[in-house]
């Protein structure tokens, strides 16, 4: 297929961040083979900026026209509505070069963006939300209500998300349990496309591995071969339950005394040796390293279990891990907690792990004594990643969404 339409995707988030390069790039990169002329405008933060050369050889590899921006930090509120202003101009500037057919939004801030383009230029704008944002804002604790000035900033972003939703061309939730929770809400809207965290089945693919890449790994993780590794992967901040992740393993070394915790994370170590030291957790039977997006698969692949625990919040509805598609896709079963997303469905239909309904002895037994009997078997795990949360798929999705809202604008 050929066609030449001209996207502008805007993303708050940096390509430089993993998100960007897990989330945003692989997806792109699947448009533009599409033969979509992809220009993406993004925010990059200043200590991430070292990795601009390896985003800027992913665009220049896959025709992407990447137009980078410096993310301002400082001070809150007024930052953000700086580099709001800025993102407009150059958005702005893009158009009048590059004559734009659709502007591609991801999450809120991005969207003050393409609803501006849309008043503006009357170019339709997709609105693709990656989460309740402002709910998130507070359910993680950055903004507490009863400060005059984060409540009222949470007000302005509520009114602008029923003004999104009502507004845009088109609308991409993640989850399925946040598209009931929006269509309880009685806002008239396009119908709404669920499009989940999707994985790059060809990079995390254990038929790719090489066994001598994985071994120095392995040796550099310092994970011994005997033992059962329970792991987790990526950033522990706002959300994930560090204490009853922690919790929950020193329960499971009841049973299993030669249990391993591989942690692949960039956080710092002392953070995790901290708490495990508060539960009296033995920190040799902890491990920590970091890992860049290739290594990725090959850390995965040495886990016997994935887990996660999520806070389980009212914005948490519309959340969708990247952690439990790339474990499934190494086919890796998830233990994680119930209640987050659309989590419980995918491990019930595709028996991909287990649920854990309450952080005590009671919860953790019942997921303990169901591992032994209803665990599916890895290559059926990856099928089952395959049929949810293929990129092949989720790029499909978003070409359909363009080609309708080419047709009807």
């Amino acid at each position: 297929m050929s066609n030449k339409s001209n996207i502008l995707f805007i993303s708050y988030d940096g390509m430089t961040d993993p998100l960007g390069q897990s989330q945003v790039l692989p997806y792109l990169a699947g448009l533009a083979a599409l033969g979509y002329n992809i220009t993406l405008l993004s925010c990059e933060k200043k200590e991430r900026w070292q990795n601009k050369e390896v985003i800027q050889s992913i665009c220049t590899k896959h025709h992407i026209n990447w137009q980078p921006i410096m993310y301002t930090r400082k001070p809150p509120i007024l930052s953000t509505i700086k580099d709001v202003k800025r993102l407009k101009k150059e958005a702005a500037a893009l158009h009048k070069k590059i004559s734009f057919d659709i502007v591609h939004c991801r999450s809120y801030i991005s969207c003050l963006v393409g609803q501006w383009m849309k008043q503006k230029y009357r170019i339709p704008f997709i609105f693709d939300m990656r989460g309740f944002w402002a709910d998130e804002r507070v359910d993680g604790g950055l903004w507490k209500l009863n400060n005059p000035l984060y409540k009222k900033v949470y007000n302005y972003f509520k009114t602008k998300e029923k003004q999104f939703l009502g507004e845009a061309d088109a609308i991409v939730s993640l989850t399925y349990a946040a598209k009931n929770e929006i269509e309880s809400w009685s806002i008239p809207t396009v119908p709404i496309s669920v499009i989940p965290c999707c994985v790059d089945m060809q990079l995390f693919n254990p038929e790719q591995l090489k066994q001598s890449q994985l071994e120095a790994l392995r040796r550099k993780a310092d994970l011994p071969q005997d033992k059962l590794i329970i792991g987790y992967v990526g950033s522990l901040g706002t959300w994930y339950l560090l204490t009853e992740m922690l919790s929950f393993f020193k329960f499971w070394l009841q049973q299993h005394p030669d249990t391993i915790f591989f942690f692949v994370s960039n956080e710092p170590k002392e953070l995790i040796h901290e708490e495990a030291r508060k539960l009296h957790i033995d920190i040799e039977k902890i491990r920590i390293i970091t890992g860049n997006r290739a290594e990725m698969p090959y850390y995965i692949s040495l886990m016997d279990f994935g887990l996660f625990f999520i806070k389980n919040a009212y914005s948490k509805k519309a959340s969708s891990p990247v952690k439990q598609g790339e474990l499934m896709a190494m086919g890796v079963p998830v233990i994680c907690n119930a209640g987050v997303g659309d989590s419980d469905f995918i491990i019930n239909k595709y028996s991909s792990g287990e649920l854990v309904h309450s952080f005590d002895e009671k919860g953790y037994t019942d997921v303990m004594n169901r591992l032994k009997t209803e665990m599916n078997h890895p290559a059926e795990i990856r099928k089952g990643c395959i049929d949810y949360f293929d990129l092949g798929k989720g790029v499909e999705q978003y070409a359909t969404i363009y080609q309708s809202l080419l047709k009807s604008h």
